[in-house]
């Protein structure tokens, strides 16, 4: 038997990195898996790779959820949990961000993750499940990331209030705060045809291998195996908590 047998599970994001990761491994463990993104193509051919749901999402629209949250209704009958992964970052000096920079910022990290619990949990099964990406960010400060350090301290805050609001529902909802992962969103180089990620994937660890204590950058399939902790009955008398998947970089540094 899986670990999530029979649940139905939406993952937001889930077209590639560690969205992607989640859905294929909820999937393993028995979940009817819902792959939503915007990136249709993509998300199309893995939810048809792995036996799920593909739906369109824009995270930062509530008629987008609202059409997301339909489609599963009709398909599935039923929500018994949902993985807030969807997520952008940008570059940039905090007195040099555009407003409308950070708007775009804030509208799909902490709107998106707001809009989804705000459309999911009045049809949440009693003993649902959320799992909110955050960051490493979450928990302290990152110099040229202020506004998606912002938003993800956002997101642990709205985690912890729903976690309280819930709870009376048995509704468990924690967060996920992954240090450096070997994503697009972290080597740009696995969207460009002509780069070869795997050199800028050893570039990168050669940077952690320094900041990190584990002395590698992360994997996307080791958040996964968190996010499915939290999701499953593992994580029973777990809620309101984040969860630090980081090689323990939040630790502190080594000076010898």
């Amino acid at each position: 038997m899986g670990k999530l047998d029979g649940r139905v599970v939406i993952v937001t994001g889930a077209a590639r990195g560690q969205g992607e990761q989640e859905a294929r491994l909820f999937r393993a463990e028995g979940a009817r898996v819902v792959v939503a993104d915007v990136l249709d193509d993509r998300g199309e051919a893995l939810a048809k790779e792995i036996g799920a749901l593909y739906v369109h999402l824009d995270v930062g629209t509530e008629d987008g959820w609202r059409s997301a949250v339909a489609a599963v209704k009709r398909a599935y009958g039923r929500i018994d949990g949902l993985v807030n992964n969807a997520g952008i970052l940008r570059f940039n000096a905090l007195v040099d961000t555009p407003l409308d920079e950070f708007m775009q910022v804030v509208q799909v990290n902490q709107v998106g993750c707001f809009l989804g619990m705000k459309a999911v949990v009045p049809e949440l099964a009693d003993g649902g499940t959320i799992v909110n990406t955050a960051s490493y960010t979450a928990l302290t400060g990152m110099a040229a990331v202020g506004t998606y350090a912002a938003t993800k301290h956002a997101v642990l805050g709205l985690t912890r209030v729903a976690a309280l609001e819930l709870a009376a529902r048995r509704i468990r909802v924690n967060a996920i705060c992954p240090g450096a992962i070997d994503t697009a969103m972290s080597n740009p180089a696995r969207l460009d045809p002509d780069a070869d990620p795997e050199e800028t994937s050893r570039a990168l660890d050669e940077l952690y291998r320094k900041l990190v204590p584990l002395g590698r950058i992360g994997q996307p399939e080791e958040v996964a195996r968190l996010a499915l902790f939290l999701t499953s009955d593992d994580s029973s008398y777990i809620t309101g908590q984040p969860f630090v998947i980081d090689g323990g970089w939040l630790a502190g540094v080594s000076v010898i």
